[in-house]
């Protein structure tokens, strides 16, 4: 489920800590890749380069980020 506070004029999310937070413990490369301002194109490719900023699990078709490791990229890690 994505989940952003605000919309910018061209439709792209702006995402805070908090809707970053209200994601669960795990999200997908995509919505990963929005937040921290990649597009969806290079969001897989990094992926499958292994190259992503963020640790990614491969889970058969899917790519899987934990919310922790992403606020933690963010400095957003502490309550």
């Amino acid at each position: 489920m994505k989940m952003a506070s605000n919309l910018t004029g061209n439709g792209r999310a702006i995402w805070t800590v908090q809707a970053v937070r209200q994601l669960g413990l795990t999200t997908d490369v995509e919505t990963a890749g929005q937040i921290l301002g990649i597009g969806r194109t290079t969001a897989y490719a990094l992926a499958k380069a292994g190259v992503f900023p963020v640790t990614v699990l491969h889970v058969g078709r899917r790519y899987i980020v934990s919310v922790s490791d992403l606020l933690h990229v963010l400095n957003a890690d502490q309550p």
